[in-house]
């Protein structure tokens, strides 16, 4: 909400700011009308950078122009600027709020769905895996490291995370990942393989962590356990 609080002040700074050049013409001598396009244009720039950062989605940006207009030639706005800010953050709760349901909606179905294929089975939390290489018998528990080759794409097909394209295998404690991974992995042995369909509430939840990864992602990894290292051996050492 703070990010917000301060976009609105921002835009409205940026608002007053813009009304030296309202006109498009030069105010000073020497002073260009290239020049003031070019300042114009870089306001505008300014504006949009901070509305694709605060995710505002479905802006009517004739309304826009109409309020930085009223602001910028001294009118008084049809939303009282000290409540900009309120009427932003009411917004966007109920935006979220939104997505939240139709992004469950969409996972819903579509786990139905893929819950019927050969070979798919689901664990009580909801996630949904299939083994495509059992392995040995070397399992992971949740507290060992392990080693591995994956590929995450989200329901679209968009690849947001592959270890196979950055040329190395990843190695991470299997207790500090997100709760799909540390049950999943624990299904398969060593040299084991298996694709696994994680809810974002196994996930990272609503959280939007990249651009590539929004939030109430529905997840999907194939991935190849490469090795297991026991955390009672690593005590051992």
């Amino acid at each position: 909400m703070k990010t917000l609080k301060f976009l609105a002040a921002g835009l409205l700074a940026g608002i007053m700011f813009a009304s030296c050049g309202s006109n498009t013409q030069p105010l000073y001598e020497g002073i260009t009308k290239a020049e003031v396009d070019s300042v114009s244009y870089a306001v505008g720039t300014s504006f949009g950078q901070m509305i694709k950062g605060s995710n505002i989605e479905g802006l009517d940006y004739s309304k826009v122009m109409e309020a930085m207009k009223a602001v910028a030639d001294g009118k008084e706005p049809k939303i009282d600027p000290m409540k900009a800010g309120l009427v932003i953050n009411t917004y966007m709760t109920k935006v979220q709020s939104a997505i939240g349901k139709q992004k469950e909606k969409e996972q819903a179905e579509f786990l139905a769905a893929n819950k019927e294929k050969e070979g798919v089975q689901e664990t009580e939390s909801g996630l949904q895996y299939k083994i495509e290489n059992p392995g040995n018998d070397v399992r992971a528990t949740a507290t060992d490291t392990v080693e591995v080759h994956y590929k995450g794409t989200l329901l679209d097909g968009t690849v947001f995370d592959s270890s196979y394209d950055r040329g190395e295998p990843a190695t991470f404690p299997l207790d500090r990942v997100i709760a799909g991974w540390t049950e999943g992995l624990q299904l398969v042995g060593e040299g084991g393989k298996l694709t696994l369909w994680i809810p974002y509430e196994l996930g990272y939840g609503p959280r939007q962590m990249s651009a590539e990864l929004p939030g109430y992602s529905t997840l999907i990894f194939e991935v190849e356990l490469l090795k297991v290292s026991k955390a009672a051996e690593k005590k051992d050492k």
